[in-house]
């Protein structure tokens, strides 16, 4: 029997060969250099991200502040009540706790503020006005419409011509509301009268349905009842020479009705007095 030998299976050599062992020589080398790379990506974006965020962030601090609508205070009153804004991130600085600062002045009727950008905060500044100087013992007090006191009146304010109010009761800002809403009526109706106005002296409201009232140059007290103030104060004027014609001296001139004319002549006091001190005797 003749032996045949068989060819080798080349196939089942080829099985023994690994050509993944150049593969992966390949990738231990390479990945450690994108490895690298990508880490050296990363802190280059984080460094310019960062250094970008900082620049922006520096750009956007406050350092200009802008004040509007204060007249009484000076700019440099509101800014010293706003002292720490500047510099502080005009994107997440809390303006409403920086408004609470300014209406700590008793000036500050109210305020507003706001942002604008790159570095700018504007302040709107709305103030108390003065309405009148009202007295308490020996003491002076300016007050706004509703009676609450802005400033202790001193020399400070000789600027500003205001008639002196008596008659709030307790301290002026626990006047009662019924008198000052009296005296805010005479007041503003006088006002709408410049002329009449410059005239008003002293406004006393005491009784609270019967504002009385002293002009400058003279000594009578006018009552002017609860209505109608400027009428009645401009028939006065107009009356006023003709009155002290009749009666050189007058304690009051009553013109709460509007058909009559009560006037009591400051003589009339005399007799009274006079009687007192001789029983005294």
């Amino acid at each position: 029997m003749t032996m045949i030998s068989a060819p080798a299976d080349r196939r089942f050599r080829r099985a023994h060969i690994k050509p993944a062992r150049r593969r992966r020589g390949w990738q231990r080398f390479t990945r450690p250099v994108v490895r690298s790379i990508a880490i050296a990506l990363g802190l280059g974006c984080a460094l310019y991200f960062g250094s970008e965020a900082i620049a922006h962030g520096r750009m956007l601090e406050i350092n200009r502040i802008v004040v509007q609508g204060n007249e009484r205070l000076s700019t440099g009153e509101v800014l010293s009540l706003l002292g720490g804004l500047r510099g502080q991130s005009l994107l997440w600085t809390d303006l409403d706790s920086w408004r609470h600062q300014l209406l700590a002045s008793p000036w500050v009727r109210d305020a507003a503020l706001r942002r604008s950008l790159p570095s700018t905060v504007e302040v709107l500044i709305g103030e108390r006005r003065p309405l009148a100087i009202a007295r308490k013992d020996a003491e002076l007090f300016l007050i706004d419409e509703g009676g609450f006191v802005i400033d202790e009146y001193g020399p400070q304010y000789a600027d500003l011509d205001l008639p002196i109010v008596d008659g709030l009761s307790g301290t002026p800002e626990g006047g009662d509301e019924t008198r000052l809403q009296l005296l805010s009526r005479v007041l503003t109706a006088v006002r709408s009268r410049p002329a009449v106005a410059r005239r008003l002296s002293q406004v006393d409201v005491s009784d609270s349905h019967n504002a009385a009232v002293i002009l400058n140059g003279d000594t009578a007290i006018v009552y002017l009842g609860e209505e109608q103030f400027l009428p009645r104060l401009q028939s006065y004027l107009e009356l006023m020479s003709a009155l002290r014609e009749r009666v050189s001296e007058i304690d009051y001139v009553d013109l709460r009705f509007d058909d009559r004319i009560y006037v009591r002549p400051a003589d009339s006091l005399k007799p009274a007095a006079s009687q007192q001190r001789d029983t005294s005797r």
